[in-house]
């Protein structure tokens, strides 16, 4: 049942946070209309590591502010431009960001959360687990740069890439088969866009990461996911634990020490971005938002 929470109208703002060699970034910001402290909420779009911006999962973004979630929505390097681990200094840094410039997102510096669909859950994870990873917070904050770090009270991942090395052999295998699936030439080509090789496939990758026994911070994690979509949730052959990815790496984090929320949907493939009005649709956002703010307060 989803918590019952007040209803806000909200402001939105497109603001540079972040330049790239003169190249201007964007975040949009969705701030509630009252006093606050809000909770806030860094959102990363998906795309597979190549395309979309700060407009995708409009309905994530607007049913958090109208529950009175301030939420900066952002955009930032992609696919050549942000080969790995360009993509994930720039939200580390959004994630700084956002804590500089609590007061005008009306939170508080510790009140600031994670959240993403597809590829943007995966860079979401990736830099919530390592925020102090010299390799992924390598961009200086102006002004109070030594104050604030990467660290989040929390993290919403929607049908994650958690593991791109264990995806990306999934979708080349699939072209050996008869009749491929039309998406599985396009994924790879997505992922020789923005990922060096097979060893940074390894190196940023969550699943192995908790794998390999590597140090990490474990925020409250919630994972949802269509039962209908094998691209995000398939098995992989190479898994020493023979479950589909969300179960994996629901054992992998609550094996580590971590709190973790796994929640399945009947619903199609990219069902709260694409269809936001179907129940099941209506029911994640919900859950969504109740894990916000029971994890931000």
């Amino acid at each position: 049942m989803s918590l019952k929470h007040e209803t806000y109208e909200f402001d939105i703002e497109d603001v540079e946070y972040l330049i790239h060699n003169g190249k201007s970034f964007l975040a949009r910001l969705f701030i509630p209309k009252g006093i606050g402290p809000f909770p806030a909420v860094v959102e990363v779009h998906g795309g597979a590591w190549c395309q979309f911006d700060r407009l995708r999962g409009k309905s994530v973004h607007e049913a958090l502010a109208r529950s009175g979630v301030s939420v900066v929505a952002i955009d930032f390097r992609q696919a050549e431009e942000g080969r790995y681990p360009g993509s994930v200094a720039d939200i580390n840094y959004a994630v700084r960001w956002s804590k500089a410039n609590s007061a005008k997102l009306k939170t508080l510096p510790n009140m600031v959360g994670m959240s993403g669909n597809s590829s943007g859950a995966h860079l979401g994870m990736l830099s919530s687990m390592k925020p102090l990873d010299p390799l992924y917070s390598s961009i200086p904050l102006k002004d109070r740069a030594s104050k604030f770090d990467a660290t989040v009270r929390c993290i919403v991942m929607l049908w994650p890439v958690i593991n791109p090395l264990g995806r990306y052999r999934y979708v080349k295998q699939q072209l050996t088969e008869p009749n491929p699936p039309e998406s599985s030439q396009r994924l790879v080509n997505f992922h020789h866009r923005y990922w060096p090789g097979e060893p940074e496939m390894s190196q940023g990758n969550p699943m192995l990461i908790l794998e390999r026994g590597e140090k990490v911070e474990l925020p409250p994690a919630m994972w949802i996911q269509s039962n209908q979509d094998e691209v995000h949730n398939f098995l992989d052959p190479e898994s020493p634990i023979k479950l589909p990815e969300s179960e994996r790496f629901e054992h992998n984090y609550r094996n580590a020490g971590g709190v973790i929320e796994l929640l399945r949907f009947d619903a199609p493939p990219l069902f709260t971005t694409v269809h936001p009005t179907l129940p099941a649709s209506i029911e994640a956002l919900n859950k969504l938002v109740d894990f916000i703010h029971r994890n931000i307060h």
